[in-house]
């Protein structure tokens, strides 16, 4: 059976620079890049104004791309703490946008992007972008590297989230939760890059 193809947003989120991105397919086809951007504010302006701003380009890009699910960066502990309240303040206002239209939001840990992406949960931005310009088959890495991120997320969730639904559908047939083997030769669409 064929999966349906997906088209994905991912947001990057951050106070100063907000990555957002869309890419459409489905695992183990090639992808292609929709739409790759950045939203900027300025560190001078109230918080309020700099949220209201992101609020306004996310609905913007989500009136435009149309994606059918929002894959937002998983805010972690940094040492920084002002840098985690304002990337959780942004991953809040696009979860929010996305939940307002009733698109799935999938959260995704950095080191699950990087191990989707290039098979190492450790990897950095450099190699991530060199992986994203890859799968996109892209002239140039998108830049600056939060776009590249949201990218990222967004072919991330494609990848895993397509795997994942097959499991939830295939438990729910198999009754009661059970689990299910998949079957023999399957192999994760990231696999071997």
């Amino acid at each position: 059976m064929r999966l349906p193809e997906l088209r994905v947003m991912g947001v990057d989120p951050g106070l100063t620079r907000c990555g957002l991105g869309a890419v459409e397919g489905r695992p183990g086809a090639p992808l292609r890049m929709v739409a790759v951007g950045v939203v900027r504010t300025p560190a001078e302006d109230d918080i309020g104004a700099r949220l209201v701003a992101i609020e306004a380009e996310i609905e913007r890009w989500l009136d435009e791309i149309k994606p059918d699910a929002v894959a937002v960066e998983r805010v972690f502990a940094q040492h920084n703490v002002r840098t985690v309240m304002g990337t959780a303040q942004a991953s809040a206002v696009a979860i929010t946008c996305a939940a307002r239209r009733g698109l799935p939001v999938a959260l995704h840990t950095p080191s699950e992007v990087k191990a989707a992406i290039t098979g190492n949960g450790n990897a950095d931005k450099k190699q991530v972008g060199t992986m994203v310009t890859r799968v996109l088959r892209l002239d140039a890495m998108p830049k600056p590297a939060d776009a590249a991120d949201a990218l990222a997320l967004a072919i991330c969730h494609v990848w895993r989230g397509a795997a994942q639904n097959r499991l939830a559908q295939a438990q729910a047939l198999a009754g009661r939760g059970r689990p299910v083997a998949l079957q023999p030769g399957y192999r994760h669409p990231g696999a071997g890059r």
